[in-house]
């Protein structure tokens, strides 16, 4: 399955702010689309990241349909808004090196993990599901690179805390196909049945390719952005996420059968591009589908 993280990992880094109506109807075209999973918001502190104010709004302005809403918490005061505003899914992501977790979370490593422990419950005592996201999984920008045993350390424990979802995070678009091989099938044997995901970067070119190595090798979920759109705020030149329409395109190519209408997810590109006033770094969305 693709989840759209668009409305908010693409959006959250831009240097425009859409108001909450304008989010809410991105949200809503690309549902439209037949993508099932779409992360509509985050519920963090609209002071450091001021792209995602008014996540209730958005929600508020959700049209209906087969698509999961998902949110973006990162502690219990976000997860039980998130609850309030209706999230039908609830996403939890901490980062596996203190530096980039004190800059990014003002916390530490095990504090996170304590806290994805507490969401998970929490979430799934209201009847929602959550997926933990354990970032810069592929590498950091402040500790370089990380241990694989970390990841899987992590990963284990994630799947002992009862995720429904455990996904890897290569925050700043680092990773490589070898790279991506080795650590999804060790995160898969810790994982112990719990599926595992990928959340890519394009950063530096390489996040198709990763895309395509994780579905050969069992990745059950991949995130990715309209547009391209994406990068994180703590993160020093991180750049966008791998873009939906593309990833879709490569993704049919290999005869997966992904259920949204790739012309009509191009379609919502162009129609952010004018929201947006400039060109969106995917490609597809320029180049057009081949006939």
């Amino acid at each position: 399955m693709v989840c759209d993280v668009g409305p908010r990992d693409g959006l959250q880094n831009d240097k425009v702010t859409l108001e909450p109506p304008v989010r809410s109807q991105l949200c809503s075209r690309l549902a439209a689309t037949g993508l099932l999973r779409v992360e509509a918001g985050s519920f963090v502190n609209p002071k450091l990241v001021p792209q995602m104010a008014g996540a209730e709004d958005v929600f508020a302005g959700l049209d209906g349909g087969r698509a999961v809403w998902a949110a973006l918490v990162l502690n219990r005061r976000g997860l039980d808004r998130a609850l309030a505003a209706g999230a039908g899914e609830v996403h939890y992501a901490y980062p596996l090196t203190d530096t980039f977790a004190r800059r990014n979370q003002n916390t530490t490593v095990e504090a996170a993990a304590g806290t994805a422990a507490e969401v998970v419950t929490a979430a799934h005592a209201a009847g929602v599901r959550a997926t933990v996201t354990l970032a810069v999984a592929f590498g950091c920008p402040f500790e370089g690179r990380v241990d694989p045993g970390v990841v899987t350390g992590h990963v284990r424990r994630m799947a002992a805390a009862n995720a429904d979802e455990i996904m890897l995070a290569d925050t700043i678009g680092v990773g490589v196909p070898s790279q991506v091989r080795r650590l999804l099938t060790d995160a898969q044997a810790a994982a112990d049945g719990t599926p595992v995901g990928l959340h890519l970067h394009n950063t530096r070119n390489t996040g198709y390719a990763n895309a395509l190595v994780g579905l050969e090798h069992g990745a059950t979920l991949l995130d990715a952005s309209v547009g391209g759109l994406g990068g994180c705020p703590f993160a020093p030149r991180a750049t966008g996420n791998i873009a939906t329409e593309d990833l879709l395109y490569l993704l049919e190519g290999e005869g997966v059968d992904t259920g949204a209408d790739l012309d009509a997810v191009i379609g919502v590109s162009e129609w952010l591009s004018g929201v947006l006033g400039r060109d969106l770094p995917g490609l597809l969305y320029r180049a057009g589908g081949f006939p």
